[in-house]
């Protein structure tokens, strides 16, 4: 192949990086904000206003924004000229190929930038995976879901561990938590937030019938040190008990695992993951932070941000259809992948991605 056709398809594999950005912006308010503020500033009475600094801060921040995409978006669309311009001048493509790799690494970077912008979101999660109704389907379906969501942690350099794993009775789990660690762990992933439906033939019916299960997926973020919450000991009540299944062989020997429950608000939290009781307490103690400081800030706000959702027919985020035909869908979003197969196999940014463009419209 060619330079000049080498730097083409570098710039089509940029093409979906650069239509995201685009969506986001199209539906955002960025710049109208940048046009309001801008116009605010120039008003001669503004240096009167005890926000002023505060407002040159975000000013500042929204000119960064601003110029980034328009930057970025020119260059996108002038480099295939120019490209042609310069097919028959080996150098002049030899720059052009530098240029293209700093447009991506500067495209990828300012995507992230655009789409993880809340609170927690390059913190640490932990993932929690309940099955639903529908005994052995759903048991093995929530199962898949944890295989689906190792996989995506996998291919995006995120680092997992389980920290509670209970099987179920004959195949698949009751339930399970992932701890995830890595660059946006929790903003990448709280869009998984909800209950995923299954459609399809059940393996374990013997007439072959469809079936369709359901499991429910929470996240919480790690709290930093900083906001770590005060909890009175008495609030608590502490149980130990031997740990099962993906934990590795001493799990089963001594009483490791723990389960701690606050009683004024009945959240329960356990970990088995380590051969210490006192470190599956610490993991224990910060997943309940967690989840004390998460449901802090849906009652503050008066609306249930992490709302927990019954794992049945009618409240799914995003169904799996494996018969009659084969589709992923959103129902968020109406996006939709016609290889579940892949999905299951931890391809999920373009979900991820669009949920979180339509956050930004929001």
């Amino acid at each position: 192949m060619i330079l000049t056709d080498q730097l083409i398809e570098k710039l089509k594999a940029l093409e979906p990086h650069i239509t995201v950005i685009k969506n986001y912006w199209a539906s955002s308010d960025i710049q109208s904000q940048l046009q309001s503020i801008t116009t605010q500033s120039e008003e001669p009475t503004f240096w009167q206003n005890p926000q002023s600094g505060q407002i040159l801060k975000e000013l500042q921040r929204l000119k960064t924004i601003n110029h980034s995409y328009q930057l970025i978006t020119k260059s996108y669309h002038e480099l295939p000229e120019i490209i042609e311009l310069f097919k028959d001048d080996s150098a002049e493509l030899a720059k052009l190929d530098i240029d293209i790799n700093r447009l991506t690494k500067q495209t990828l970077k300012f995507k992230i930038e655009l789409l993880l912008n809340q609170e927690y979101d390059e913190s640490a999660c932990f993932l929690s995976i309940n099955s639903g109704a529908g005994g052995t389907e759903s048991q093995d379906w929530a199962d898949m879901l944890l295989r689906m969501y190792v996989r995506f942690c996998e291919q995006n350099n995120l680092q997992t561990s389980i920290v509670e794993y209970q099987g179920g009775e004959e195949a698949g789990i009751k339930s399970a938590t992932l701890y995830i660690k890595g660059d946006n762990a929790y903003g990448l992933l709280r869009s998984e937030h909800g209950v995923h439906r299954l459609v399809r033939i059940s393996p374990f019916d013997t007439n072959k019938r469809r079936h369709t299960s359901f499991a429910g997926v929470s996240l919480v973020p790690e709290l930093p040190p900083s906001e770590k919450i005060e909890i009175d000991p008495k609030e608590l009540r502490i149980d130990t008990y031997r740990a099962g299944g993906a934990g590795g062989q001493h799990v089963n020997k001594t009483e490791s695992a723990v389960r701690i429950t606050h009683l004024p608000t009945n959240i329960v939290v356990q970990c088995q993951s380590e051969r210490s009781q006192i470190q599956n307490r610490e993991t224990a103690m910060k997943m309940l932070m967690a989840k004390l400081k998460q449901k802090q800030i849906a009652e503050d706000k008066a609306k249930t941000t992490v709302e927990k959702k019954k794992a049945e027919w009618g409240s799914q985020i995003r169904s799996y259809v494996l018969h009659p035909y084969k589709m992923v869908k959103d129902h968020r979003t109406d996006i939709e992948h016609f290889q579940p197969e892949l999905v299951l196999d931890g391809d999920l940014m373009g979900f991820i991605e669009s949920y979180l463009v339509q956050e930004g419209a929001a």
